[in-house]
């Protein structure tokens, strides 16, 4: 069996509350750890050859948190990427984020475009961080942009696919998913890159995502190619 590529790892980041909860710490407490992990796991990107490494650090639904909740994570996203920026640029990561930024405060959106900015010309990987973002409104701001295109006559719409239709998502260059993994043993995808995962492997793991570390990320890799991938094709 041919070894089976990964180019893109997608991760859901479950568990900060309940890993906070367990020890009677503040849910924020749980949130610094998620965020220092965050860091071991990209730090590990190149020793695994993965390019692409998309993180669901807040979702459109987590707004519905409480204020003292979002107001922290707010405040960490801004803390992460202070002391992060210099990282990326000694690594080569180029820093994404997906999702819709009106709602983000204008301190933490301010420094989320600037490390943006700051990072574009690195080429070594590529980190997204799915920020305020949920997968149905990605194929519905998608579809907007079609409708406006076709509308302006800028497109036909029976030259309409698969294929092109991926060039609305919010980051067309970056590639479909190969593995997902979801920490805390939720057996659910949240909305998480609906369109991306559409033929992914998926891996969930009972360990809250603050205790994900390399270990249990040679587990899913060593899962993931062990697995056959049809896409569809019938069994070898």
């Amino acid at each position: 069996m041919v070894k089976n590529k990964l180019d893109h790892l997608a991760i859901i980041m479950d568990g900060n509350g309940r890993w906070a909860k367990q020890r009677g710490l503040k849910r924020t407490e749980g949130h610094k750890a998620g965020a220092e992990n965050v860091k071991e796991i990209i730090q590990l990107m190149e020793k695994y050859q993965i390019k692409y490494l998309s993180l669901y650090a807040f979702s459109s639904e987590n707004w519905r948190r409480s204020p003292a909740e979002i107001n922290a994570l707010m405040r960490l996203l801004k803390e992460f990427l202070d002391g992060y920026e210099v990282e990326l640029m000694k690594n080569d990561i180029k820093l994404l984020a997906i999702g819709r930024f009106e709602k983000i405060p204008p301190f933490a959106r301010q420094r989320l475009l600037e490390v943006i900015k700051s990072t574009k010309n690195n080429s070594k990987g590529v980190l997204t961080l799915c920020f305020s973002y949920g997968g149905r409104e990605e194929i519905v701001d998608a579809a907007k942009k079609v409708a406006a295109d076709v509308m302006a006559g800028n497109l036909n719409i029976d030259s309409l696919d698969e294929s092109n239709f991926t060039n609305y998502l919010y980051a067309p260059e970056v590639p479909e998913v190969d593995l997902m993994i979801r920490t805390s043993g939720e057996l659910r995808i949240s909305n998480f890159l609906l369109w991306q995962l559409a033929y992914s492997e998926f891996y969930v793991t009972d360990k809250l995502w603050p205790d994900f570390d390399e270990l249990e990320l040679n587990k899913a890799l060593n899962s993931f190619y062990g697995r056959e991938r049809r896409f569809g094709k019938e069994q070898a």
